[in-house]
């Protein structure tokens, strides 16, 4: 079985792509109260997860309430298990489902659980999340200049932000002109709709950012929040095609964490925590590496 994709939220879980992409399983001890959801069962369910699949990564939203966070830890301690990686990201809704879907399709690739944990950091510096809002003046994770907040209390106005890999925030206005930076490369966009239609980003920033398709989703309960108005269109594109995402996570150097002995890339392990050593004092990498990254990972039927 291939390496779990554990989320936080319902929300967070977006429909395959294809046959060979499996779904990611919704943390119940997350979603529900500790009152109602015991602290035995959330260890059989963590428990039952690992049984099945060998590693858990769990994708949980830096913006989630502290007492997330301090389960799924609690968890992992009492099961006294290295095979549960807990990975914060600061990716609005949106952007997170995306990148729990790209880890599940990279999955049932051959990748070990050390490399894929690690590389939702990769994969989130490639994804391009945003949102056209009927207001920023209660927004707090973007920086908003004192002129913004002033015109954001104008009838009518509408601004596009833009959360990751950079922040930006722009008025719209009635030129058509796109000032948003985009992607480079190519992408797919998801939009999803709430208190505002969604013209500006399907018929102006798609074309802009000259995207491979466009396609609607279901607007996650927490995008209200994360945003601080539900006059909003999100919106994420993002590498679509597991076989680029492959080419991508196989090019970057892997090594052993010194602690755990999980393989990875980037400077730290996700499963442990430790980092690793300066880069004059790491070691080559170990013929394994260099024998999976030559292989062929896709798979069957996908090229």
């Amino acid at each position: 079985m291939p390496t779990a994709i554990a989320v936080t939220g319902p929300d967070l879980v977006l429909p395959s792509p294809d046959r060979h992409t499996p779904s990611a399983a919704v943390l119940q001890s997350a979603v529900q109260s500790p009152r109602t959801y015991s602290l035995d069962q959330a260890l059989t369910e963590m428990d039952t997860l690992i049984e099945h699949h060998g590693y858990v990564i769990v994708l949980c939203p830096a913006s989630a309430p502290a007492a997330v966070a301090h389960r799924l830890h609690a968890v992992r301690s009492v099961l006294e298990s290295d095979r549960v990686a807990v990975v914060r990201s600061d990716l609005p809704p949106l952007g997170l489902a995306v990148l729990a879907l790209q880890l599940r399709q990279l999955s049932v690739c051959d990748f070990s659980p050390g490399v894929l944990a690690s590389a939702a950091r990769l994969l989130s510096h490639y994804i391009y999340a945003g949102a056209l809002l009927g207001s920023v003046a209660r927004l707090d994770r973007v920086p908003v200049t004192l002129q913004s907040h002033a015109k954001s209390w104008l009838p009518g106005a509408q601004f596009a932000v833009l959360a990751t890999p950079r922040s930006e925030l722009v008025k719209i206005t009635g030129g058509g002109e796109v000032h948003l930076s985009g992607p480079g490369f190519g992408t797919k966009m998801l939009y999803a709709p709430g208190r505002l239609a969604p013209g500006w980003v399907t018929e102006t920033l798609a074309p802009a950012w000259r995207v491979q398709g466009v396609a609607e989703a279901r607007l996650p309960a927490e995008s209200a929040r994360w945003w601080a108005t539900g006059r909003i269109v999100e919106f994420a594109a993002a590498i679509p095609d597991i076989s680029v995402l492959y080419q991508l996570v196989s090019s970057v150097r892997r090594d052993d964490c010194r602690w755990c002995g999980l393989e990875l890339i980037g400077d730290r392990c996700a499963f442990c925590a430790a980092p690793l050593p300066p880069p004059e004092d790491r070691p080559e990498p170990t013929a394994r590496a260099l024998d999976r990254r030559g292989a062929t990972a896709l798979p069957r039927g996908v090229t």
